[in-house]
């Protein structure tokens, strides 16, 4: 009569042993947090394709993409252990290295590898009559998310046309998703955004009806960066057509993505994510054509004004790179 008692606990008991194990299991995997940007840029759709790659390919890692204010905040994030991998532009990485611009303190932070480079735009509409960098003084401009490499660039970028971003213009700091939104209801005047290209946000804009985009030339403004900053920057260009009614070549600067990491993850790790980020590029590509400017040929030759993680040296060794 009290028989079935222990048949009935015996029962549960196997029951409950797959749970437990695979509870185990999925503790076991080592979970990593990729630092990326707003949504309407590249870094975010990019850095959720590495997060996919990764947690498909190292079965004992979960990589998942979060959305940040980008450059400088990812920096920060890093240095401070609250994201494993981050994002940036080389001249934020090369402040927080050195503990200087917006960061009080070096930050320990190595680069994993040379993504590709991020175009500045600065793009308003025909509407607004701004046709040249001179225009933008007295204007409404958004010079990106605080706390984004976006920020910094535009920063400097007006200092060297001779115009003062905190006297010579409205600024607003908006990420660029927010930015296209005011400048289509008119709120602002123009935009200043570093990323890959195309990226949405402009191509939503440019095919917006009545809209007609014009992107602006900035490319003489180099020297005076390069002057000051070192040559963190070079000259570059959007290719006429990269979004709908841009009918010319834009003249601009641009400065290399990276993805670094803390000085001190473990060195295994920085070798196999470099590793699968490599070798699983095509998928990348799938992502956002930007992967397709991943060179793993030129990941030495001064992408990077930081020192690489020795993992990431490993696996560059190994495909027999050698430093510049």
């Amino acid at each position: 009569m009290n028989f079935k008692k222990p048949a009935l606990l015996v029962t549960a008991l196997l029951v409950a042993l797959p749970l437990i194990s695979t509870t185990v299991t999925a503790q076991e995997k080592t979970r990593l947090s990729i630092a990326t940007g707003g949504t309407g840029g590249v870094y975010y759709p990019l850095g959720g394709g590495i997060a996919s790659i990764l947690s498909k390919q190292l079965p004992k890692l979960e990589a998942t993409a979060e959305v940040t204010s980008a450059s400088v905040d990812n920096i920060k994030l890093v240095a401070a252990g609250k994201a494993d991998i981050g994002m940036s532009l080389a001249d934020t990485v090369w402040d927080g290295y050195n503990g200087s611009g917006k960061f009080e303190a070096k930050a320990p932070i190595r680069a994993l590898l040379v993504l590709y480079p991020a175009r500045t735009h600065v793009v308003t509409i025909a509407a607004t009559g701004i046709s040249k960098m001179a225009d933008l003084k007295g204007k409404r401009i958004s010079t990106g998310a605080a706390g984004s490499g976006t920020e910094v660039v535009a920063v400097r970028l007006l200092a060297a046309y001779g115009i003062d971003p905190e006297k010579d213009v409205q600024r607003e700091k908006l990420s660029v998703a927010e930015s296209v939104s005011a400048l289509r209801d008119r709120k602002i005047d123009a935009i200043f955004f570093s990323g890959g290209m195309p990226t949405a946000a402009f191509t939503d804009l440019a095919a917006t009806p009545g809209m007609q985009i014009k992107m602006i030339d900035h490319a003489d403004g180099l020297k005076a960066l390069v002057d000051k900053y070192g040559p963190l920057y070079i000259n570059d260009t959007i290719p006429a057509k990269m979004y709908p009614g841009q009918d010319k070549d834009n003249q601009i600067i641009s400065v290399w993505n990276l993805l670094v990491v803390n000085e001190k993850m473990d060195n295994d790790l920085a070798y196999k994510i470099t590793k699968t980020i490599f070798e699983n590029q095509a998928d990348l590509v799938l992502v956002h054509k930007e992967a397709l400017n991943m060179v793993l040929a030129d990941q030495l030759k001064g992408g990077s004004p930081i020192p690489f993680h020795p993992g990431a040296m490993k696996y560059f060794r190994e495909k027999g790179l050698k430093a510049k």
